[in-house]
């Protein structure tokens, strides 16, 4: 936890195959990269990462892009107006 070297992907493959809920992986990234390795390596649901990000050393929208170039759907980032705008009324 937190040296940035990357998921234990073979925790995260052994972990993934000894259950049947979804699975998060957590703890280690610290680069884009790691986020499609472990996606690719181990079929896990989804992954995090906090203190990348709060301490700015790594964009969302780096992780974002190296996930979607490894071929790996991710949502389009809000655009600042967007992130906080109220939600539509219905009609």
């Amino acid at each position: 936890d937190g040296q940035h070297a990357g998921f234990d992907l073979p925790l995260m493959a052994m972990l993934k195959a000894a259950v049947s809920i979804p699975v998060i992986a957590s703890s280690g990234a610290g680069a884009p990269e790691h986020f499609s390795e472990v996606f690719r390596s181990t079929q896990v649901e989804a992954a995090l990462a906090a203190s990348i990000f709060h301490r700015r050393t790594v964009a969302i929208s780096a992780v974002k892009e190296c996930c979607a170039t490894a071929g790996f759907a991710v949502r389009a980032a809000a655009t600042p107006s967007q992130e906080f705008a109220p939600p539509a009324e219905s009609e």
